[in-house]
């Protein structure tokens, strides 16, 4: 008998050219594709990509979704150049601790795969149709360079790591982790725009986004 498929809260964000699919409850579990549609089982696709991060992070992650779209939002010029940008209604319901702590776990196992996967990767990755592509070290770069920004979004002044150092690293992810891991009632963070949902889904899926990009241009 197969397992029953599990309901998956799903919001779109759609604009002319581009669809994001995002998982809701689940922090970095989000695909594009041009058509809504597409984009659906373009997640659903990934689910067994995504499953070892939930597992690292200690969260049960069942074997079969069903998805349920819930919210729809119309996308703007992030979602055409490729970035899940809308913070949607759901984004804003209240953490309390035990899902600020998964929350967290979440975004942690995310950089901890990403890190795993790019000390295993060669320098120079295979290059797309036309020779576009970032190779590793550009790759990391960004990363780092990303989860810099996306540190002031939660009120946080942390010193921008730059050429390799590990410790800015290490010391950055610590301070982001710290604001996630608290509490609260789903306003935005820092009397900016970003809630705490949102961020770790953000946070979470850039480093996922990019693993698995660094995993799929690897010879």
């Amino acid at each position: 008998m197969s397992p029953k498929a599990e309901r998956l809260a799903v919001a779109l964000e759609s604009s002319p050219k581009k669809t994001f699919a995002t998982a809701l409850d689940w922090p970095g579990w989000s695909r594009s594709a041009k058509t809504d549609e597409l984009a659906i089982e373009a997640l659903l696709a990934y689910a067994p990509r995504y499953a070892p991060i939930a597992a690292a992070a200690g969260a049960a992650f069942p074997d079969v979704f069903e998805a349920d779209v819930v919210e729809r939002s119309e996308g703007g010029s992030g979602t055409e150049f490729g970035v899940p940008s809308r913070i949607h209604e759901l984004d804003a319901r209240a953490v309390d601790a035990a899902e600020a702590k998964r929350l967290a776990s979440i975004v942690e196992a995310s950089w901890a795969s990403f890190d795993r996967v790019a000390a295993d990767a060669p320098a120079e990755l295979r290059k797309g149709p036309r020779g576009g592509g970032r190779d590793r070290d550009k790759i990391v770069g960004h990363v780092t360079e990303s989860d810099g920004y996306y540190a002031r979004e939660l009120g946080l002044k942390v010193r921008q790591p730059f050429n390799g150092d590990r410790a800015a690293v290490e010391a950055l992810r610590a301070e982001v982790l710290a604001v996630l891991q608290q509490p609260s009632d789903g306003g935005p963070l820092a009397g900016r725009k970003w809630t705490q949902r949102y961020a770790a889904r953000r946070i979470a899926w850039h480093a996922l986004d990019h693993a698995w990009e660094i995993e799929d241009r690897t010879d």
